[in-house]
């Protein structure tokens, strides 16, 4: 029979070794996934965050150019009115 101490050695050997294989197996699933995830977000044709941030500060500049557009023109409608 084997001693005591050489079978907690194998145990403790075996124990390392799963944990080893989990973590591998861990990292593997995480590159999984990204992966499928990578594929979904080109089939779903979706816009990279930098794109959306640019064209969110577009539409911000062109409601505040609108809006003063509009003001301009409620002004030249409001002093035509009065000259009437």
């Amino acid at each position: 029979m084997k001693p005591q101490g050489k079978i907690f050695d194998d145990l403790a050997q075996m124990a390392g070794g799963a944990m080893s294989i989990a973590g591998g197996l861990r990292q593997q699933i995480r590159e999984e996934i990204a992966s499928h995830f990578d594929n979904l977000a080109a089939r779903l044709d979706l816009v990279p965050r930098e794109d959306l941030d640019q064209a969110l500060a577009m539409i911000a500049k062109l409601r505040e150019t609108q809006s003063a557009l509009e003001k301009r023109l409620d002004a030249l409608e409001s002093g035509k009115t009065k000259k009437k």
